[in-house]
């Protein structure tokens, strides 16, 4: 049972939904279908958690983002080959 961050209903259920993201150079956007969401069936949100947020981000400033598509799911992003480890520039560690 997941209790919804917007509405604090306990409602809220883990799904999967298309995300559109923008790059960190800020060039395009891209779909990223399949993503890990919560949707609460109270207030209607569905939206990531802050872990899969950040997820996201790091993998999207640790990679090649000129060679991304349109569009990728989730899991199809996190395989693609990093050129850093990790983001040297998160402090928040």
């Amino acid at each position: 049972m997941v209790t919804c961050q917007w509405c604090e209903s306990d409602t809220a259920r883990e799904t999967s939904d298309t995300v559109y993201w923008e790059l960190p150079d800020g060039t395009k956007a891209i779909e990223i279908q399949d993503t890990p969401s919560i949707h609460c069936l109270e207030c209607g949100m569905t939206y990531q958690t802050d872990e899969t947020v950040k997820e996201i981000e790091d993998q999207l400033f640790l990679i090649d983002t000129s060679k991304l598509g349109k569009s990728m799911t989730h899991e199809a992003l996190m395989a693609a080959p990093r050129l850093l480890k990790r983001n040297y520039f998160d402090f928040s560690q």
